[in-house]
């Protein structure tokens, strides 16, 4: 693969500071990403409680149903003596959703890595799957590329509840038929017939949207030993009870300090990333697998429009002896993973690290510190077809980006236009109207004529626009193959302007760069550096 890279496209001034490191952003974040920020966190750590043993068991238990490998083993056994974790998450999206999950994983085995070396302790990677979440339409769907177009598959049997990922029922026939449909929109490569049973024969290991996602994470990432817990998981809700419980005793407290810290985060002009409310319990209650979300007011937990209601003694009571039964949500699900972790650093999208500078004083109410926050890895894939349309229009891939490709584009449709034609359309016109005014005005008397008048004049008028679009139309279609070297190149690296990776599955790549797709990717010398890679096949 060529490795290139480039200024981040579409970046908002927040992320463009925190790369900066300015040091204002000390008031939302306890350490900026550097080399004293991780020997200062691992030193914080030591004091930090963890139930190494049940942890490590928790999640031995919930990888039990995987393929085995030494890596997960070895990272397992050293995460129960003192290993800390690079801990980063996401939803279970079919096919695992958008490609910046994979770059997410990536960038949180590549960055353990660097800090083991780094720091000379164990580092090992934690792959946090937000089960818990009750988007289906987020999660149940992907795209592929069609002719310059997005084109969506949906899993189409979707409860209408608001069900959590991991209890969310998959139907094998289905879920193959979903696949299949995928599939047919990739071409045809040497390895597609192969890689259409892999995944077909999956879908029969697996019952719900995050066994789907698990297995296929697991199989991507089992080399490099990447762990993997789903937040909803049981056993897991067990071990978290006292945090829940603290939660839910500080409930208020919580709320008014996101509130405060998301207003100062606002009046320093980066926005209000979670429009927090203090009337916001920041916990879900869980009732048959659906989530409520829960307001505190006056002592009282509720959920007014299903009719729940709650005191403070009967939430805590279910926090400690049905734990399973609550959930956290977009404030208390950072809380909770750094009370259940050791966490060295964080690894984000821009939306989520802008989410957690609206939570250091929650940290500190708890005598914690957030860990160190690291953007993950950005990235674009540049298939074969893309580098020579480029090539052939004499164009760098920077210009996909900054709307360079697309002046280049509309240059080239106005060249091919048929000025001659069109003038002569709009001569025609002006005659036309010109004449028609000049019986208007004979008839002007005449109320019902002069509206026909009118009429057959508008006719007219459409069928001169329907020449006109003829015309550009022939036009178009004589310069067709340029047009579709146009479209592949926006609709591969930038569609609907926005970055690929918030787009297709990996197996769109897979498809084409075989097997060792996820290997090539993780021996590139990737940097924490802000930029945006570009990686060209």
């Amino acid at each position: 693969m060529k490795f290139d890279q480039i200024d981040q496209p579409n970046s908002s001034s927040f992320l463009v500071d925190f790369h900066n490191q300015k040091k204002e952003l000390l008031n939302f974040f306890h350490f900026l990403p550097n080399k004293d920020s991780y020997k200062n966190r691992a030193l914080s750590l030591k004091s930090h409680p963890v139930n190494r043993g049940q942890l490590t068991k928790v999640i031995r238990e919930y990888m039990a149903f995987l393929p085995q490998s030494d890596k997960v083993d070895l990272h397992l056994g050293e995460l129960e003596k003192n290993a800390l974790v690079v801990i980063g998450g996401q939803q279970a999206g079919l096919l695992t959703g958008p490609l910046y999950s994979i770059h997410k994983a990536i960038s949180i085995v590549l960055l353990a890595k660097q800090q083991r070396e780094a720091l000379g302790i164990p580092v090992i990677p934690v792959f946090w799957i937000a089960g818990e979440d009750h988007d289906l339409d987020e999660i149940n769907s992907t795209f592929t590329p069609n002719h310059g177009q997005l084109q969506k598959h949906t899993y189409n049997d979707r409860p209408n509840r608001k069900q959590m990922a991991s209890h969310s029922a998959v139907e094998v026939e289905k879920l193959q038929l979903f696949i299949r449909d995928v599939f047919k929109q990739f071409t045809e490569t040497t390895y597609t017939k192969q890689m259409l049973q892999k995944y077909l024969k999956m879908a029969q290991q697996v019952s719900t949207y995050s066994e789907f996602f698990t297995v296929m994470m697991h199989d991507f990432f089992a080399k490099e030993g990447l762990l993997l817990i789903d937040a909803a998981y049981q056993p897991l809700r067990q071990y978290e009870s006292p945090y829940f419980v603290k939660m839910i005793e500080h409930a208020q407290e919580i709320a008014s300090l996101v509130v405060e810290q998301e207003t100062s985060f606002q009046q320093s002009g980066y926005g209000q990333p979670i429009q927090a409310s203090k009337d916001s319990a920041n916990l879900f209650i869980v009732e048959n697998g659906e989530r409520f979300l829960l307001k505190h007011h006056n002592g009282v937990f509720v959920n007014e429009v299903a009719g729940y209601q709650f005191s403070k003694l009967q939430l805590l009571d279910i926090a400690k002896k049905n734990p399973e039964r609550l959930s956290n949500n977009v404030v208390t699900r950072p809380l909770m993973q750094e009370m259940v972790f050791p966490v060295l650093a964080f690894v984000g999208g821009p939306g989520e690290l802008a989410y957690w500078a609206a939570f250091k004083t929650m940290f500190e109410h708890f005598d914690m510190e957030l860990p160190v926050m690291v953007p993950r890895l950005s990235i674009t894939l540049v298939d074969g077809k893309s580098s020579r349309y480029l090539d052939e229009i004499d164009l760098r891939v920077e210009s996909v980006f900054n709307n360079d490709l697309q002046a280049h584009k509309q240059a080239f449709m106005n060249d091919i236009k048929d000025v001659v034609a069109e003038e002569m359309i709009q001569e025609m016109k002006l005659t036309l109207i010109e004449q028609y005014q000049k019986l208007e005005d004979h008839l002007a008397k005449d109320k019902p004529l002069n509206v026909l008048t009118k009429k057959n004049l508008q006719l007219h008028d459409k069928q001169f626009t329907y020449l006109s679009r003829k015309i550009e139309d022939t036009d178009l279609l004589r310069h067709g193959v340029k047009i579709r070297k146009y479209n592949h190149i926006e609709g591969i690296l930038f569609p609907e302007y926005t970055l690929q990776e918030r787009w297709f599955s990996p197996l769109l790549f897979l498809n084409e760069v075989g097997p060792t797709f996820i290997e090539e990717l993780l021996s590139q010398p990737f940097e924490f550096n802000g930029k945006h890679t570009i990686l060209s096949y």
